[in-house]
């Protein structure tokens, strides 16, 4: 609890599931089926995809695989985490929650904070971190979605942007070896050049070509 209180993501989430909330409502859903998209899908954007696709009128496969490419990113951050909560004890069905709790937010936490916790309590230490973040959103998904008719769409839109606001500057923070600098300057620099292409994947391509260079930063360093 002390950690979800520490976090400056905690005000973020709460304010961009307000956003979510809001969403939810103006696209005729449920309370319910808003609440079960926080639990079951536990991903800002993927839940907007999710909510807009089969909003526009798409079909369910349709929303299955624009929300799974969605999803894949996380991927990459499952993997990182795994190895700090690891012990020779720990079973694959110990790692089933941390898993789904384990979206950008988590994980950017889980750098800052894990180092702190002994290795056997830490699957249990995201358990209830998780746990508390999944809670304060679906607080959030409710208050958003009863102020629906009193958000504006500019207001919640600003909202909805403080995430990835609030994941940059605390990637910035987290960032302490030189690879890491190194990626998140040319991520950022590389970008405007990346969106010129025009190509629906301008995100991916800037971070992949700036990963890659500072994993050779991170290589050449090694061998020295």
């Amino acid at each position: 609890m002390r950690s979800i209180a520490a976090t400056v993501m905690t005000p973020v989430l709460f304010a961009t599931y307000l956003g979510i909330g809001a969403l939810a409502h103006d696209s005729h859903f449920s309370l319910g089926w808003a609440l079960a998209s926080t639990v079951f899908v536990w991903a800002g954007p993927a839940q907007i995809i999710l909510i807009t696709t089969l909003g526009s009128g798409a079909t369910v496969i349709q929303a299955a695989i624009a929300v799974t490419v969605s999803a894949i990113r996380l991927f990459p951050m499952v993997v990182s985490v795994m190895p700090m909560l690891r012990t020779p004890q720990t079973k694959r069905r110990h790692l089933i929650l941390v898993a789904h709790l384990t979206a950008v937010t988590l994980w950017v936490e889980c750098f800052r904070f894990l180092p702190q916790v002994p290795r056997d309590r830490r699957i249990a230490f995201i358990h209830g971190l998780g746990a508390g973040l999944v809670l304060v959103c679906l607080m959030a998904t409710s208050v958003g979605y009863g102020l629906a008719a009193n958000l504006s769409q500019l207001f919640a839109a600003a909202i909805l942007m403080l995430t990835p606001l609030a994941f940059l500057l605390s990637t910035a923070r987290n960032a302490r070896e030189l690879s890491d600098v190194v990626a998140l300057i040319l991520g950022l620099l590389l970008f405007p050049l990346a969106a010129k292409l025009d190509s629906g994947v301008d995100i991916l391509i800037s971070g992949v070509v700036a990963g890659s260079i500072a994993y050779g930063v991170h290589r050449l360093r090694a061998r020295a």
